[in-house]
């Protein structure tokens, strides 16, 4: 019944969301790419291979750019194990398909998941026929559950977690939310305190296993150094570098303000910003000019950088962990605006110290482990940004004591990419000759 009523909510809100919708198109023309599969039409997936546990159908939904990034270490993992099984990767937003395509493109078959209409969810498990659904993160959408759970299709979380402002929010509706957290099969949470948040809020405790963070297992692969040391050669080799990543309107006029006050005790210092979205190189490109700093986009660097730049502004996707091992070090976006910031665990992985603001709520755990590890620094404001940034500039024993823990703090955290995965391959096993029950 709850459900029956949620759908019609949905169908009610359509103008809503479609007038949403449009205003996206118009800032980016990228969101009327294969539009129609957003509605359940226009799919093209590879023939349905045969039902067996060797080659079961894969569906992994990473809703965008953060997510993709957990689930390509678990695409990889299956792939090389399970060679002939087909993976569809869905995502919502036009970035999170530019990061499949870089990161992941040969491995799997990338569209759009359809809104959650009875109807899009129908037409789009009829054309995909998967075998076991994994929701990266914590993506509850009662009509895909449900339809996957009427068609004994293992739905399983991984990599869940649940701020408490998410808990809040789904208290709201508890008894729809808690009886599609009661169909689930596997819910892979990432620490004892979002476990206890899904089992209040529903969840069959069986059901439930603390597997930690799949973003520990990040390994900064060789090319991204090699080509993080060829980018430092052409931006100075001697310059001091920090980057300000995944940033968001208005931080960028926040760390711009703290770049100028590092400038005038150490003139040479260069900063590489890199909004979230990418889009927004230019819109930040202009700001710099506002703020009297001369900026160059990257993908404009000739082969040496003129040396009276000031800001590079990353304005490609997929480029970050090159960058930040480009940098001394990294201040974590969306922690000085209220955001809830983003990964630190990529400048950790990176052996770049971490900086970053107040508001880390949606990576609360693991900022705070940072802290106690000494693999990072929190800040206040930007003027302590600034304050933070110049002292770790001017000190490598400094910065090479933070980067050290945080390499030893990633280290010492990996191993959910393997329970995961087992998970996964348990429920591929469960995959039977169900054809009839999943068309």
């Amino acid at each position: 019944m709850m459900r029956i009523a949620y759908s019609t909510v949905l169908y009610l809100l359509s103008p809503i969301l479609l007038s949403k919708l449009l205003a996206r198109i118009l800032r980016d023309r990228k969101y009327l790419d294969r539009l129609p599969q957003r509605f359940g039409y226009g799919f093209s997936f590879p023939k349905a291979a045969k039902r067996d546990s060797e080659a079961a159908r894969i569906w992994i939904h990473a809703v965008s750019v953060g997510e993709v990034n957990a689930a390509v270490p678990l695409v990889k993992r299956l792939k090389a194990r399970h060679p002939r099984s087909p993976i569809i990767l869905t995502t919502m937003t036009p970035t999170g398909a530019g990061r499949v395509e870089q990161a992941l493109s040969g491995d799997v078959t990338h569209c759009y998941l359809p809104y959650d209409y009875p109807g899009s969810v129908r037409r789009f498990l009829k054309k995909a026929r998967p075998d076991v659904a994994v929701f990266m993160e914590t993506e509850i959408w009662p009509n895909y559950v449900a339809a996957c759970a009427g068609r004994k299709i293992p739905v399983i979380f991984a990599n869940a977690r649940l701020s408490e402002k998410s808990y809040r929010g789904y208290r709201s509706f508890r008894r729809l939310i808690g009886s599609s957290l009661g169909m689930v099969d596997a819910i892979a949470v990432q620490a004892q305190m979002d476990a206890g948040r899904l089992l209040k809020l529903g969840a069959r405790s069986e059901t439930v296993h603390v597997t930690g963070n799949i973003k520990f297992d990040i390994v900064v692969a060789d090319e991204t150094r090699e080509a993080a040391l060829a980018l430092r050669s052409r931006i100075g080799e001697k310059r001091p570098v920090w980057i300000a990543g995944s940033t968001h309107h208005p931080e960028e006029s926040l760390v711009l303000e703290a770049h100028a006050g590092i400038r005038n005790d150490c003139p040479d210092a260069l900063l590489l910003l890199v909004p979230r979205h990418p889009e927004r190189s230019a819109q930040v490109l202009r700001l710099c000019a506002r703020h009297g700093l001369k900026g160059m986009l990257l993908t404009q660097i000739p082969h040496e950088l003129p040396g009276d730049t000031d800001v590079v502004i990353g304005n490609t996707m997929g480029q970050l962990p090159m960058l930040i091992c480009a940098s001394d070090v990294a201040f974590i976006g969306g922690s000085l605006a209220p955001v809830g910031g983003h990964n630190v665990l990529e400048a950790c992985a990176g052996g770049v110290p971490a900086v970053y603001g107040p508001h880390m709520f949606n990576f609360q755990q693991i900022s705070d482990q940072v802290l106690a590890q000494g693999a990072g620094l929190q800040v206040m404001d930007e003027r302590e940004l600034g304050e933070t940034v110049n002292t770790l500039l001017n000190d490598p024993v400094m910065r090479e004591g933070y980067g050290t823990e945080g390499l030893r703090f990633v280290e010492d955290n990996r191993g959910a990419l393997e329970r995961i995965s087992e998970l996964v391959e348990q429920h591929m096993h469960r995959a039977g000759d169900g054809d009839t029950v999943r068309q």
